[in-house]
């Protein structure tokens, strides 16, 4: 796979994603659960976000979570084991890659993967190959596309397509979210299901508020600022101005919104 990932590995950006798994846990996992006995593999499972809710609410499944960054699969198996959790194994390897056996998994779990991905419809090919025939694939994006935000500002819209340009530039695809459909179709699954799942934050929701608004999605913009302007996208002050203006929609009257596309699909019994 050797992508490279735009926010980094910095400890900031690993806590951003622990806040981020934590506000939208139930919004995005709460229906997800795996059968006693079931081989689920977690395809790129980063610093264990995602691993522990999904460990937890299945706890009679064994997962296999993977990841090619070995700093973390170092973090998520030590907040896995912390947690006392012990249906997951971790093991470092590559998508394009995979040492297991074909048809090795009952389920796959894909989450913010695919959109780093310079070949996300062949990594859905190569991980249809490890399902078993009738297996299922979860995959869940984000699409930035699909942000809303009031009060309404242009330096933060500035602000925020620095963020999709910089990961289009690491040949990533920060509007993934909108393709899963056709990517699942087109690497051989059957019966997508495609729902999205809106997130919304407004005054009345402070925990979304503080939880997705400020310390995952403004968090995530504050994260490339630095890049962004070294690399001559946008203008020191224009930047400084868009986060300014993503911060006024988490005051009394601001609202903001962002859809994630969660889709289910199954490996044909003949394909």
């Amino acid at each position: 796979m050797n992508q490279e990932y735009v926010h980094g590995y910095e400890t900031q950006e690993a806590q951003r994603l622990w806040d981020q798994a934590d506000t939208l846990a139930r919004l995005l996992h709460g229906d997800t659960r795996f059968p006693p006995r079931s081989r689920v593999l977690e395809a790129g499972c980063g610093v264990g976000a995602q691993t522990l809710t999904l460990a937890r609410q299945s706890p009679e499944a064994r997962f296999v979570s993977i990841d090619l960054s070995a700093q973390s699969l170092a973090s998520a198996e030590a907040a896995v084991r912390s947690a006392g959790v012990k249906n997951v194994e971790f093991q470092r390897t590559d998508i394009f890659a995979l040492p297991f056996a074909p048809a090795s998994f009952d389920h796959v779990f894909v989450c913010f993967v695919l959109e780093h991905l310079r070949r996300p419809a062949d990594a859905l090919v190569i991980l249809r190959e490890m399902l078993r025939p009738g297996g299922t694939i979860t995959v869940i994006e984000g699409d930035h596309g699909s942000t809303l935000f009031h009060p309404e500002g242009a330096d933060a819209r500035a602000a925020i397509e620095c963020q999709v340009e910089l990961q289009r530039r690491a040949q990533g695809n920060a509007l993934i979210g909108r393709q899963l459909y056709p990517l699942l179709i087109d690497a051989g699954f059957s019966a997508p299901r495609v729902s999205p799942r809106i997130a919304y934050a407004d005054a009345s929701r402070p925990q979304w508020l503080e939880g997705f608004t400020r310390r995952t999605f403004i968090a995530m913009i504050e994260g490339v600022r630095e890049r962004a302007i070294s690399e001559g996208l946008i203008a020191p002050q224009r930047f400084d101005a868009g986060l300014h203006q993503l911060r006024l929609t988490t005051k009394a009257d601001g609202v903001f919104c962002y859809t994630f596309f969660k889709a289910v699909a199954v490996r044909p019994v003949d394909g």
